[in-house]
């Protein structure tokens, strides 16, 4: 019996585990932030001209509604999160945890289990 085959955003997600976090970062080779992480495993466009705080839920959504349809909690799909007060977070649904850019490891990282931060939407990765 085989494993069933692994979604293709959540592989390039794990392909990029160990990337240095690097704020406003879009390329692997240079480091990347959650939202050039998102960009790198889905291969969409990333926003810009964002801070390193930004509360504003509803401004987010619209920027990945913009990208992305909305979706359920499979792996594969793009994760709005609150991180803390006035602080969105975003990462990538793996068969086992999240993706995501980790500023406080300074890399991109797995975490297995749920995330620890409330999931605020999901969107789907792909199509």
């Amino acid at each position: 019996m085989t494993a069933p085959p692994i979604h293709p955003v959540e592989a390039a997600a794990r392909a990029l585990v160990g990337v240095r976090f690097r704020l406003h970062g879009r390329e692997p080779v240079q480091g990347l932030d959650c939202v050039g992480l998102v960009a790198a495993a889905t291969g969409r466009a990333a926003p810009t001209g964002y801070g390193w705080r930004s509360g504003d839920e509803r401004r987010v959504a619209a920027l990945l509604d913009e990208r992305f349809a909305r979706g359920e909690d499979r792996p594969g799909a793009v994760m709005l999160l609150r991180a803390g007060p006035g602080q969105l977070h975003l990462a990538i649904r793996v068969s086992d945890g999240i993706v995501h850019a980790d500023a406080g490891l300074a890399r991109v990282a797995w975490r297995p289990g749920a995330p620890p931060w409330p999931v605020l939407g999901y969107w789907r990765g792909e199509g």
